[in-house]
């Protein structure tokens, strides 16, 4: 116990920087951003697997951690699609998850974003082709904001979710 105390010690602070936000990979279209004017001062999100690796719903994990912090932003996480504002969708449309995908958009009240994660979603990334894919997730439903990448990371996440806040008259942005 006091050898491995000793050894904290001496090693001294081993974090690093907090990882700087970095610029969206693909824009926020204007539509989304109008869309999300009723979600500046708080916005909840509900997070839907339909039928992903969990390597994006990893990454949505992450956000919530202390070096990320996405609830600062007023950006926070809902267990229910009745209390969301934007549904957060990971992974292609499956054959067992298609009218689960639809029923959950349903439950979601108006106004209401989707974001479509990680390629997967977008465009069936490396499950394109598959028996048991339908297609991405705006085959289903409509999808407002796309966030390329297999996973993309927290931090280009979290760009984007502030990207659809940014008109808030109290962020100084």
């Amino acid at each position: 116990m006091f050898r491995i105390l000793k050894k904290s010690l001496q090693t001294g602070v081993v974090t690093g920087q907090h990882p700087a936000g970095a610029e969206p990979s693909e824009p926020v279209s204007q539509e989304a951003i109008e869309k999300a004017k009723p979600f500046r001062s708080s916005l909840t999100i509900h997070e839907v697997d339909t039928g992903s690796c969990n390597a994006c719903e990893m990454e949505m994990n992450a956000l919530a951690n202390s070096v990320y912090d996405v609830e600062r932003f007023g950006v926070h996480i809902a267990a229910s699609p009745r209390h969301a504002d934007a549904l957060v969708v990971t992974g292609p449309g499956t054959v067992n998850m298609e009218r689960a995908l639809k029923d959950v958009y349903k439950a979601t009240a108006d106004p209401k974003l989707v974001i479509a994660l990680g390629d997967c979603a977008v465009n069936c990334g490396m499950f394109k082709g598959s028996y048991a894919v339908t297609g991405p997730v705006d085959r289903h439903i409509p999808v407002d904001v796309r966030i390329p990448g297999c996973p993309p990371r927290p931090a280009e996440i979290l760009a984007v979710l502030r990207e659809l806040r940014k008109d808030r008259p109290d962020s100084g942005q």
